[in-house]
């Protein structure tokens, strides 16, 4: 592969636990944004020894306990050879995370994914990822595969990213995950439930596992441990790709320099526009989302079918990218401009399936119908960006969303830490809206401080928009305690520890 191939760039933000976050970046655009919360961590693939709480026949179910004050769903179907009895135990793997008001999903039917295998230890079945088109490398990893797991008796499938992967390299894998599955085998006997058993790799060493390929040139991290992470990484699975790992110095934020932080906005937004002036509109609901397609300031050059028809192939071609940037899964409806000719819509799906044929996430194509409908599923491997940053507006009792408190606290960290390593001041004060302040303080304030090692005051406002903020004052701590009282006798509320 050239240089000219790799137009993949890395970006891992992790400098705050409160909220890390890794972007894939290809061609210089935000392709996917994957973000981990201290309070909401991902836990999908971990596995815990739980306490089964109660099995209900009739829903074909039973209910766990994890140990984290929600229980989980277990289908009966899902822990077949397990005797389900109501405080007894059961070792589950999580496979669909918590989510508003449901619980996780798991199963007994666990699997360890390595980089180019993924071990299913109570299984003696095989697999090859589908991906991997050419025949006979398939032939010759499935013959490897079949050789393993007849001499371990355990189940392997194999990934995307063990094509053209020697045996040694396989071999070495395989070892990992049985040394692993031991580990977790051993604890599962020696613990009491409920408990974690596993937990998964980082977000990043996640990341870097499923996406990480030839066509990735940089990495870049704006946290020392995380690049020697990173590192260690490359040098055990990286198959001798060479890529660059570096970090991140500067005083303007990583995510901010490469300008991810207004493309992730953009990602909030309904509306998104094409380069020809044509446009989407992305309404998502609870049980699908529809996107409607409309040629806005596109007029075209020749006639109206060749105007249609090329503002539905550009929609089309954004549609495959919002999907995959914003996580969206589930049902999808797309309201394409109608075409009169059923050639048109023909080029229009076998152009759609081509687009989401490299997809991670399993996506199905129907065809369009003559109202210009096409019916899109895609497996949902992750929450949405949309449900992980805002929520319902909390004044106007309508669907309008906004960031969530946590999301505008995490972009107020990074504003007081770029203040910070850009001056000498001992102290800051910002302006907030009134409940944003009062959250940041209670949850967060004294934390920063102690990072900081600097005063940080919060001046609330009712008048300041909810997710807006503005600097009021950075000098000396003696100056910061008389901003406060002149403030406080001026009738403002403000939250400080001087």
């Amino acid at each position: 592969m050239s240089l000219n191939d790799k137009d993949i760039r890395i970006l891992a933000n992790t400098l705050d636990p409160e909220e890390m976050r890794v972007a894939i970046v290809e061609d210089e655009r935000l392709r996917e944004l994957f973000i981990e919360r201290m309070w909401e961590r991902q836990k999908s693939g971990e596995i815990y020894k739980a306490r089964v709480e109660s099995v209900l026949p009739g829903m074909n179910a039973s209910f766990v306990n994890l140990g984290d004050g929600r229980n989980a769903f277990l289908y009966l179907n899902d822990a077949r050879g397990h005797d389900l009895k109501p405080g007894g135990d059961v070792v589950v793997q999580v496979t669909k995370t918590a989510r508003k008001n449901k619980g996780a999903r798991v199963t007994t039917r666990l699997s360890l994914p390595g980089r180019y295998l993924v071990l299913v230890p109570e299984s003696l079945d095989v697999g090859v990822s589908k991906r991997i088109e050419k025949d006979e490398e398939r032939s010759r990893l499935r013959s490897i595969a079949r050789e393993m797991a007849k001499r371990e008796s355990v189940g392997v499938i194999v990934r995307t990213a063990a094509e053209g992967a020697d045996l040694d390299v396989l071999e070495s894998d395989l070892a990992s995950l049985l040394n692993l599955w031991n580990e977790i085998e051993k604890n599962s006997r020696k613990q009491v439930s409920p408990c974690l058993l596993y937990r998964d790799l980082g977000l990043t060493g996640r990341v870097l596992r499923d996406e990480f390929s030839e066509r990735v040139f940089e990495i870049i991290t704006d946290n020392e441990e995380e690049c020697c992470r990173v590192e260690e990484w490359l040098d055990r699975y990286s198959g001798g790709i060479n890529c660059p790992v570096s970090v991140h110095r500067g005083n303007t934020p990583l995510f901010e320099l490469y300008g991810l932080d207004k493309e992730i906005e953009s990602a909030l937004d309904q509306k998104v526009w094409l380069k020809s002036g044509a446009y989407l509109v992305i309404e998502q609901t609870e049980a699908l989302t529809v996107i409607d397609v409309n040629t806005g300031k596109f007029v075209g050059s020749s006639d109206l079918r060749n105007t249609v028809f090329r503002t539905n192939l550009e929609a089309a071609e954004e549609i495959a990218w919002q999907l995959r940037l914003r996580a969206i899964g589930g049902i999808v409806v797309v309201d394409f401009i109608d075409m009169d000719h059923e050639e048109d819509r023909k080029a229009l799906t076998e152009r759609m399936e081509e687009l989401f044929a490299n997809d991670r996430c399993r996506t199905k194509v129907f065809g369009v119908t003559h109202l210009g409908l096409v019916e899109i599923t895609r497996k949902r491997a992750r929450a949405d960006i949309r449900s992980i940053l805002t929520r319902s507006c909390p004044f106007c009792g309508t669907p309008s969303r906004v960031l969530r408190e946590d999301s505008v606290a995490v972009i107020v960290k990074r504003f007081i830490r770029k203040v910070f390593n850009s001056s000498k001041s001992e102290a800051v004060m910002l302006e907030l809206n009134a409940k944003i302040a009062e959250y940041i303080y209670e949850t967060y304030i004294s934390q920063w401080q102690d990072l900081f090692d600097r005063h940080i005051a919060l001046k609330s406002s009712d008048s300041i928009g909810w997710d807006k903020f503005r600097l009021d004052f950075q000098g000396t701590k003696e100056s910061l305690e008389r901003r406060v009282d002149q403030l406080s006798k001026e009738g403002f509320v403000v939250y400080s520890s001087t």
